[in-house]
């Protein structure tokens, strides 16, 4: 073997890696901490998301003191889609009014027997009193500034 080759395999092997400093171990450990505070972050946005979810499907609110606007909704559905935003957009007006918002997803038992129970299809928007009596019938696809002007109608009618 020539001699540069010998020492060049010496050399490889005579001169191990450093030993990791306090300072290289906190730079990980700071990175580890960042990491779990970015996924607990996500935990936390995911369990809020997920009850804002199941609270805006839970149907028994109706008849519950406040005025309920139900979407009759197919998840599948674009135009469902566009209502759901139009309506959100429009509701915008009415946070913390004693005005609920729930979506009967037709995909599922209780938002399929729901719509079965008021004989409507998707795309539609039941208006309720606080005692859940059905007022109203919004069937299609409505503009937010016409939503909130029925709902700023409902309110003042039930209200």
């Amino acid at each position: 073997m020539p001699k540069s080759r010998a020492k060049l395999r010496k050399s490889k092997t005579a001169n191990p890696p450093p030993e990791p400093t306090r300072r290289s171990m906190l730079k990980l450990a700071g990175g580890g901490v960042l990491a779990a505070a970015g996924a607990g972050g996500v935990g936390l946005w995911a369990v809020g998301s997920f009850r804002a979810y199941a609270a805006e499907h839970d149907l028994t609110r109706v008849g519950q003191g406040d005025i309920a606007i139900v979407q009759i909704h197919d998840p599948q559905c674009p135009t469902c889609t566009a209502l759901q935003k139009q309506t959100r957009a429009a509701l915008r007006d009415f946070d913390d009014c004693g005005v609920t918002y729930l979506v009967a997803d037709i995909t599922t038992p209780d938002g399929a027997a729901f719509a079965r129970k008021h004989r409507v299809s998707h795309v539609t928007l039941l208006l309720f009193d606080g005692a859940g009596e059905l007022h109203e019938t919004v069937q299609g696809l409505q503009q937010a500034s016409q939503l909130a002007q029925t709902f700023a109608a409902h309110k003042a009618a039930v209200g």
